[in-house]
């Protein structure tokens, strides 16, 4: 483990106050969950992703849903590619979102474009442009937080409304395992 070289008192609430270069760096926003571990006299705190912790289960349903409409399927939490399936862009999972992605997650708000009508897609990752026809943007959203969201790119072809139905049941039913 990285040592910082920063020292920090307890207040009599139990709390630490983490430095904001470090949860620059680290991604930490307001609000964002943390985990806390100990071993012996060491006390770790590592981000939570809700949606990782699903694990196996959702990257199957990534792949399921992939079958299903011949697209590229990417699962995400807040701030990383988590699973994708239906393309070759495998180094892509564990890469930071764009911030236009994080916008647009946090917006809440499911985003349907196409190129042939003119859209601009919204990059999933920082400094990738996306070489796609269409894409479906929806966040998942539990405990009225957004947790992370679903994006389905289409090769090919625009994006349908089945595509968008697709998608968005999939971000209900693991919204619906949070809660």
């Amino acid at each position: 483990m990285k040592e910082t070289g920063i020292v920090r008192r307890i207040d009599e609430l139990g709390r630490v106050v983490i430095p904001k270069e470090i949860r620059k760096t680290l991604r930490i926003k307001e609000g964002d969950p943390l985990e806390i571990f100990t071993d012996r006299d060491e006390l770790m705190m590592k981000k939570y992703s809700p949606v990782q912790s699903m694990g196996e289960f959702a990257e199957s349903f990534a792949e399921s849903l992939a079958e299903v409409s011949e697209c590229v399927i990417a699962v995400f939490d807040t701030d990383v590619v988590l699973y994708l399936a239906g393309g070759r862009m495998k180094d892509w999972v564990g890469r930071n979102l764009s911030d236009e992605m994080e916008k647009t997650m946090r917006e809440r708000k499911s985003v349907v474009l196409n190129t042939a009508d003119g859209g601009t897609l919204i990059p999933l990752l920082r400094g990738e442009p996306l070489a796609f026809a269409g894409e479906v943007l929806v966040p998942v959203i539990a405990d009225g937080d957004v947790i992370g969201g679903i994006a389905l790119f289409s090769k090919e072809r625009e994006v349908s409304s089945q595509d968008v139905r697709l998608v968005q049941v999939g971000a209900n039913f693991l919204s619906r395992q949070f809660s």
